[in-house]
């Protein structure tokens, strides 16, 4: 007969393990030595919501409808506890039209602008999880460029420089050698074509109101006719809009009137992203520039890839600024193919009385040298007696090269100066006595310089300045814009 704890023995082993399972303890065999332990599944019961596909960026237009589903028919998010899920929706800074209904999108959009959207779904038991995603509304009168088939011609391979900006005047510095191209960013055909499209394009502001080409038109030699230029809301900048002929040759290679960008690289960026000129962060720039059909194309022409980055944009401007160069000019037109000057063949009597003046007497050419007319350092010209603005520092300012400077009123940095004549009266009598004077505008006893020109003589000076005027340049194709009015 079996004794009792032999009929006892295997009820005790089943309550034992039954125990195991109740107090959470694995009824699993013994893990081999070595083996990995096996992952305890979680109940679906208790996973929470999750993102599972983010929205991406999307492009509307201005008075078109619109219509989107950012719950993507269920797939935006994870719903583990097979509640089915609500969503909610909200916009920033403001809905621009668009409304939502559990998750999808409807309107027709009001304004150019950059809505973000939150899109929040909640199951039945309150867990919840948001995704966010940016809404850009396009201009309803944007263009799309028009290009030729073959690129246009910007490298000085296709283009080269005339010789008398390539070699030194007698007794003067040349033009190459002040030459700010740095060799990680040489024009490209293919490149200054992609800067073209960005200078042109309104995209690159805010509110597609204002372009690169806004405040520097080329009819201006790519400067302004206003004082101050109008920003993407109306608002004045701080100062007048610098002129951007020949650019390229600045051996100092700053930028702004106060040089406060180290390289051109850095400086156009800069009014992208002011809060009064064109009023966009970089990744916005990148987004609505992503959005845009042709930019892909552009890029991948420019750079190898598709890729859009705002180093590629930086780069792409900066070459298409660089290619603003003027040669030709009737300045220009009295050198023949060796580089030798015949200006009396070339000038009137009074024009060539002016470049006399010019490189002689009033010593414009002591700050404005070389071929191409350009500035070799920053100065104080002792507009003020009282600095009004610092500058790059105690009043002084980089100037730009005097090409096409008839064509670009008003002048300094301020615009002060509405005609030609008032910036040569100014030089001749104007000049302020400042304690940061540039020593080239002192007189031998420290005095502000006073030329006493004649009126014969300041009518000369101009015609000469005239003489600097590149009608082609102003006119040039290569330098338009390339978006059809």
């Amino acid at each position: 007969m079996p004794t009792l704890r032999r009929l006892l023995a295997p009820i005790v082993f089943v309550c034992a393990a039954a125990v195991g399972a109740c107090s959470g303890e694995s009824t699993a065999p013994d893990t081999p030595a070595g083996a990995t332990p096996a992952t305890p599944v979680t109940p679906a019961s208790t996973v929470p919501v999750q993102v599972a596909a983010p929205n991406p960026s999307l492009a509307a237009v201005v008075s078109e409808p619109f219509v989107y589903d950012a719950s993507r028919s269920g797939a935006a998010f994870t719903d583990p506890r097979r509640t089915g899920l609500a969503y909610a929706v909200s916009f920033a800074p403001s809905s621009n039209g668009f409304t939502a209904t559990n998750g999808r999108i409807t309107g027709t959009p009001v304004a150019p602008a950059m809505t973000t959207v939150t899109i929040t779904a909640r199951d039945s038991s309150g867990s919840s999880a948001s995704q966010s995603f940016v809404i850009v509304t396009f201009a309803s009168d944007l263009t799309t460029p028009t290009l030729p088939v073959t690129l246009l011609a910007y490298s000085d391979a296709r283009v080269p420089l005339p010789r008398h900006y390539a070699q030194a005047p007698p007794n003067a510095p040349s033009p190459i050698a002040a030459d700010n191209t740095p060799s990680t960013n040489p024009t490209t055909d293919a490149g200054a074509t992609l800067g073209r499209v960005l200078f042109y394009d309104r995209r690159l502001s805010v509110n597609d109101r204002v372009s690169c080409a806004s405040c520097h038109q080329q009819q201006f030699a790519f400067s302004d006719s206003a004082q101050l230029s109008r920003g993407f809301a109306g608002a004045r900048t701080g100062r007048h809009s610098m002129g951007l002929a020949n650019a390229r040759f600045y051996d100092r290679g700053r930028f702004f009137w106060d040089e406060r960008a180290a390289t051109l690289e850095a400086q156009v960026l800069q009014p992208v992203q002011d809060a009064t000129e064109m009023g966009l962060t970089l990744d916005q720039l990148r987004t609505k520039l992503s959005l845009t059909p042709y930019y892909a194309a552009l890029f991948s022409a420019a750079f190898g890839t598709a890729d859009i980055t705002t180093e590629r944009v930086a780069l792409a401007l900066s070459q298409f600024v660089r290619s603003m160069v003027s040669v030709n000019s009737k300045f220009d037109r009295a050198f023949a193919a060796n580089g030798m000057p015949n200006f009396p063949a070339t000038f009137t009597a009074e024009e060539l009385a002016g470049q006399m003046l010019f490189n002689g007497r009033a010593g414009c050419a002591r700050c404005h040298g070389t071929n191409a007319h350009i500035s070799d350092d920053i100065h104080n010209t002792g507009l003020d007696a009282t600095e009004t603005d610092a500058g790059a520092g105690r009043g002084r300012f980089k100037a730009p090269s005097l090409r096409n400077v008839a064509v670009r009123a008003p002048y300094m940095h301020d615009g002060r100066f509405r005609t030609l004549n008032d910036v040569i009266a100014f030089y001749d009598a104007g000049v302020r006595a400042n304690p940061d004077l540039d020593p080239r505008l002192r007189a031998g006893n420290g005095q502000p310089l006073r030329l006493n020109l004649s009126a014969v003589e300041r009518t000369a000076l101009a015609a000469f300045l005239n003489t600097l005027t590149d009608v082609t340049f102003l006119q040039d194709p290569r330098l338009s814009s390339p978006f059809p009015r």
